[in-house]
């Protein structure tokens, strides 16, 4: 399965039942907390940090993270620098592994000194300002609100990031490990180093001014546990675009795929056009447009590709109001050889428009669907359509219009944006695309939520009207491409289902928009720019991971 191949992203629970599992097979924890040590030491050496002659300090906490700072002052001692420990508690109450590091460690000769005498100017003296801090206050297991001490020491030590690198291990403390957001602060790290796999939270935009440079390394998790206890959240990359639906030989148009949008009524035709020319960039081998009368010339802008049909009967620029057995009629008419349907981009919120989408849903033929913009409002005005969507159909909702589908608020949706997808999830059979920075896209099946896919991508690029029109446009072309021919080829385990294509559609976005901003990299881009980068960015991913290896996320 596409979605196996994509690197894990572990809620702070499912990191400890990681943890847990690995102890239960009989991994020693001194030995995993000596791994993450060692790959603490790598991560500094893939940022080209000069430890011989440096003065190291490291923050110890009280829990596991702690014991990684001791482990990792060993090896900073045998690599030349100078490190000092400043510990949060006494040195007599760390247990377990974490005790064995701190002996270890001071038997070695590496200097432990109690974290009161840090923060006060006169147990200072005579310390010199470090080169290097390393953040091990706390770990993943970290929420709620700082404590007043322990929010003095992360201010304490983003003063000294002024002078000195600062490298969090696993997380930045007072970071929530979920969310990606501080508790009320966190250490704003220059780089983190992060454990077997990314956190949740760790590759959300809102939490970069913190973790800095973000690099995985394995600490020795068997595949095995991480198999028998899965992650609910994948990290797309660019990788994800090898699973493409591949070109065929001796193809020709409908090899590709017929995407109809509707849409482009009065004044809103920019929308449709935008559509149906990004989901001929992403490869369909026909895209046209069901409009209102009066409106072909208008959505087509010049674009002789894109076929036009105009629904007879109505005000120019506006849906007609037909019997509803007699839209149904006319519908199922153009439905001939379209593999997939765009609904929305400039569709307009009448009550014809409305009653164009009852209509729609209901079409026993109906091939699967995009629903954008304008048909996401509608839906929320008639939530029962939503048990109309089938499994192969992808909604994508920005977050005003996520809020109007759940009856909340923007601000409550970006809150806490991955309870906002189960929100939505749970109401539809369908695949939800939240968009946004950090886009997070998932699908319920069988009262399941399937593993939630995140975009680590906030490209500004893509913050311009027209551009939601042009991912809807461009995951037609998938949905179209694929349902032209539903069987995988021997060559290739061409994806099947909604959240596969979606997921290559985000990513395939994202990618044009940063394609785009190195021609405009203080923006200025246009949104069809967008659409038409699609083919040159198709060719220059073919199917190499970015950003994952050992050097991790960048």
């Amino acid at each position: 399965m596409v979605m196996s191949t994509l690197p894990p992203l572990p809620l702070p629970d499912e990191m400890r039942q990681w943890d847990e599992a690995s102890f239960a097979l009989g991994l020693p924890e001194v030995m995993l907390m000596e791994n993450a040590s060692r790959a603490a030491l790598r991560a500094l050496e893939l940022c080209r940090v000069p430890l011989a002659g440096r003065r190291v300090w490291l923050f110890m906490g009280s829990g596991n993270n702690g014991g990684d700072a001791a482990a990792l002052a060993r090896h900073l001692l045998d690599a030349g620098a100078v490190p000092t420990v400043w510990h949060t508690r006494p040195l007599g109450q760390y247990r377990g592994a974490c005790g064995q590091h701190v002996r270890m460690a001071r038997r070695c000769g590496v200097s432990f000194l109690p974290v009161g005498r840090c923060l006060a100017a006169e147990g200072r003296k005579g310390q010199e300002m470090p080169h290097l801090v390393v953040d091990g206050l706390l770990g993943t297991g970290f929420h709620g609100e700082l404590r007043p001490e322990m929010l003095a020491l992360v201010r304490h030590i983003n003063a000294l990031r002024r002078e000195a690198f600062v490298l969090a291990l696993d997380v930045p403390s007072g970071l929530d490990a979920a969310s990606g957001r501080p508790q009320p602060e966190a250490v704003r790290a220059h780089a983190t180093v992060t454990f077997e796999a990314a956190k949740f939270g760790l590759v959300l935009p809102e939490s970069a001014p913190f973790t800095g440079r973000l690099i995985t390394l394995p600490i020795g998790i068997p595949l095995a546990v991480r198999r028998t206890a899965p992650c609910s959240a994948r990290l797309l990359d660019a990788g994800i675009l090898g699973h493409l639906p591949p070109y065929r030989p001796q193809g020709y148009k409908n090899s590709y795929g017929h995407v109809l949008v509707v849409g482009g009524a009065e004044d809103l035709s920019g929308a449709a056009h935008l559509a149906a020319r990004a989901a001929l960039r992403a490869g369909a081998g026909l895209a046209g447009a069901l409009v209102p009368c009066g409106n072909g010339l208008a959505v087509r802008n010049g674009l002789a590709e894109i076929m036009v049909r105009e629904m007879p009967g109505s005000a120019p620029g506006l849906w007609p109001s037909l019997p509803s057995g007699n839209l149904r009629l006319l519908l199922e008419g153009s439905m001939d050889r379209v593999q997939a349907l765009v609904i929305g981009p400039g569709m307009g919120r009448s009550e014809a428009a409305q009653a164009l989408l009852r209509a729609l849903l209901a079409c026993a033929e109906r091939p699967c669907a995009v629903l954008d913009a304008d048909a996401l409002v509608l839906l929320s005005r008639e939530p029962a359509l939503l048990r109309e969507l089938r499994e192969q159909d992808v909604l994508t909702p920005h977050p005003g219009e996520a809020a109007a589908l759940l009856g909340t608020t923007a601000a409550q949706v970006q809150a806490d944006r991955l309870h906002a997808l189960r929100a939505l999830c749970a109401l539809t059979p369908a695949c939800v695309v939240l968009k946004g920075a950090g886009t997070l896209i998932g699908q319920q099946r069988a009262q399941r939520l399937r593993p939630v896919c995140v975009s680590p991508w906030d490209v500004p690029s893509l913050a311009v009207g027209g551009s939601g029109d042009v991912l809807a446009g461009c995951m037609g072309a998938l949905l179209a491409r694929r349902a032209a021919h539903p069987a995988p080829t021997p060559e290739s385990d061409c994806p099947v289902d909604a959240l596969t294509l979606a997921a290559v559609g985000v990513s395939w976005h994202a990618l044009a928009g940063r394609a785009v901003a190195e021609r405009y990299p203080a923006r200025g881009n246009l949104a069809h720019e967008l659409a038409d980068v699609l083919p040159s960015v198709h060719a220059g991913h073919d199917g190499r991971r970015a950003g994952t290896g050992e050097d991790g996320i960048c």
